[in-house]
């Protein structure tokens, strides 16, 4: 037997290790089961190539429990280590640069990238371990070795009489840290860390029962036996290439990331790439909500198939965080808890990579099954127009399949909209005008009057379209939205014809000025209209500019400073041709005067949702009054 001192001079490593290295104790398995698996691999390569002269077999990795004596065992099959590897890689590589780390990080080193620099990835054990055992026998032809550490500096290494290859390490569990005694907690981490790692992990067992013979009595009862509880999938999907796998792999596999989601995704994009940089992965796109926020957080990261973070925030671009799926990439650079990147080119390339990737899976499902692709659009479309105004390399393909669609259910992409509205909704400047609106039910009488006139209506419903709309005007020229409750349906889209008045100058200024008596000036401006007879006689607009603003200011990242608390601001458009203009101009009793355009002001808050709380009641009221 051995004993010595771990190459480095400063007492108090290991309590460092304990308090800074890792924002979570619990990843301690994490890197263990890790280094088992590299282990493992290892071994697969040199058997491969010819290098070690042993079978590979089909090796394991166990994860066991003693909860009396306080121990946990993490086991594998894999390379082993010779007493002087023990030496090399845990006695002094392991710590290697120590001191410099010390002076250099113990005011920062939770956010340090100082377990990849010095290989401190085993030393992890001492966060939950009062002592930390090695017994391993390499496949070399060597004697196996039992190396002990009590967490202080000094180690004991002494001969083993191990006959299997690989490497048990036994962790003799803290008082602080009986936690990872529990068999449920165990089952967590190997879950949420280890679930698709490349060799099989077993812990525990399990029964299974054998099929019945052909034979069987029908009361007969299947023989049960035990067999080793394997509690990952070293094969997940997006380890295989995508001509293996069918469409019930890609959901059976969703359902197994999300085992508590139970609708189906609409799609998936499988990525695959090894030039300029390694980068495997699955995306799906779920059925979406109108919260931008509530949908991140559900892309798993891995490295090696080993689970980092499901902050992917940097590497997936900001639009795509509200998918789910799985990136797996070694080429990510990590920090010390393999849960923060640190800068690096690569992280923008497969940033960029992921964005194109996307694109062009869209315009392949556009192009392959319009149709199809149509009835998913309400369900997708708010990643994709939040893609278009948060990235220009995404914008710029989006013409290819981002759709546009109207109150009557048609879709359009841009180019095939500016081709189909140009003979009609060109106004009298020569530009193109697109009316839409927010919500068909509130705004329905506006667009039954665009309707009469033969204009197309869109929908554009998400929580975002200001800034959108916006972005499309100032890279389209000659191209402008307006809702269509901005103004009376003859001014959003003026034509060279213009409507005459039936009432003269002077009765317009009376008319104005009886109105502006009556009409509340603190959220309503007059305005006077000579348009058709049978149009409403009073209407409610929105200018499109200050609504816009407005809702651009109160989503964020636009619009005028201070315009989300501006009070809301109308627009009475009163018909001049309308009888009931007339009515009111001729009308001698003021008091009756007053009645009729406050009834007639109502019905046009009724049409534009305005009227509510004691406005409404009177307003049922005074209505019941006149059918009296």
């Amino acid at each position: 037997m051995s004993t010595g001192k771990i190459n480095v001079s400063v007492e108090n490593i290991f309590p460092l290790i304990k308090k800074f290295l890792y924002n979570d104790h619990e990843i301690f398995l994490r890197e263990l089961v890790s280094n088992a698996t590299d282990a493992t691999l290892k071994l697969k390569h040199l058997t491969s190539i010819g290098e070690a002269k042993v079978e590979y077999g089909n090796p394991i990795i166990e994860v066991k429990i003693d909860k009396e004596g306080k121990k946990l065992h993490i086991i594998d099959q894999g390379l082993g280590m010779t007493s002087d590897e023990v030496e090399k890689y845990i006695n002094q590589v392991a710590f290697s640069g120590a001191e410099e780390f010390l002076e250099k990080y113990k005011d920062s080193a939770k956010d340090s990238g100082i377990i990849g620099h010095f290989g401190l990835g085993f030393y992890s054990a001492f966060m939950v371990a009062e002592k930390v055992e090695i017994i391993t026998k390499s496949f070399k032809d060597e004697p196996a070795a039992h190396w002990t550490c009590d967490g202080s500096p000094e180690f004991t290494l002494e001969p083993s009489d191990k006959t299997s290859r690989g490497t048990e390490i036994i962790l003799h569990i803290a008082e602080d840290s009986l936690e990872f005694l529990e068999e449920f907690k165990i089952r967590e981490l190997l879950t949420k860390y280890n679930k698709f790692m490349p060799i099989p992990i077993k812990f525990g067992t399990r029964k299974e029962a054998l099929p019945l013979a052909e034979d069987a009595a029908e009361d007969a009862k299947p023989e049960e036996v035990e067999v080793d509880n394997i509690i990952n999938n070293p094969t997940p999907a997006w380890t295989k290439q995508p001509t293996d796998l069918s469409d019930e792999d890609y959901k059976s596999f969703y359902r197994e990331l999300y085992p508590m989601q139970f609708e189906d995704p609409l799609f998936n994009i499988h990525l695959n790439v090894d030039y300029p940089f390694n980068l495997t992965g699955i995306l799906y796109f779920p059925k979406m909500s109108a919260d931008l926020q509530l949908q991140k957080d559900k892309i798993q990261m891995y490295q090696n198939q080993v689970f980092v973070t499901d902050n992917v925030e940097g590497i997936v671009p900001e639009f795509l965080g509200m998918l789910k799926g799985v990136i797996d990439s070694p080429d990510i650079p990590l920090n010390v808890s393999r849960s923060g990147l640190q800068a690096d080119s690569n992280v923008k390339k497969i940033s960029n990579y992921i964005t194109r990737k996307v694109a062009d899976k869209l315009k392949g499902l556009f192009n392959e099954n319009r149709e199809d692709f149509e009835k998913k659009w309400n369900d997708i479309k708010i990643v994709l127009e939040y893609g278009m105004l948060s990235e220009p390399k995404f914008y710029e393909k989006s013409g290819d399949f981002v759709l546009y669609p109207t109150v009557d259910d048609k879709y359009y992409t841009l180019s095939e909209l500016k081709e189909a509205l140009t003979t009609n909704q060109t106004d009298k400047n020569g530009k193109l005008v697109i009316l839409y609106a927010s919500n068909k039910d509130a705004q329905h009488s506006y667009i039954a009057a665009a309707k009469d006139k033969g204009y197309e209506v869109l929908l554009l419903d998400s929580p975002i379209i200001s800034h959108l709309i916006q972005k499309l005007e100032s890279d389209n020229e000659n191209l402008t939205f307006v809702r269509v409750d901005g103004d009376s349906i003859e001014k959003l889209i003026q034509k060279e014809e213009t409507q005459i008045s039936k009432l003269s100058e002077d009765e317009q200024g009376n008319l104005k000025t009886v109105l502006e008596e009556i009409v509340p000036k603190t959220n309503y401006s007059v305005q006077l209209e000579p348009m058709d007879s049978n149009a409403a006689p009073f209407l409610i607009t929105q200018p499109e500019f200050m609504r816009r603003m407005k809702e651009m200011s109160q989503s964020g990242g636009g619009g005028m400073f201070g315009m989300g608390n501006f009070p809301e601001m109308y627009n009475l458009v009163v018909n001049t041709n309308s009888e009931l203009a007339t009515t009111i101009l001729n009308t001698s009793d003021k008091s009756v005067q007053k009645s009729l355009v406050k009834q007639a002001l109502d019905l046009a808050k009724i049409s534009q949702g305005l009227l509510k709380g004691e406005e409404l009641t009177a307003f049922v009221k005074r209505s019941f009054e006149l059918i009296k």
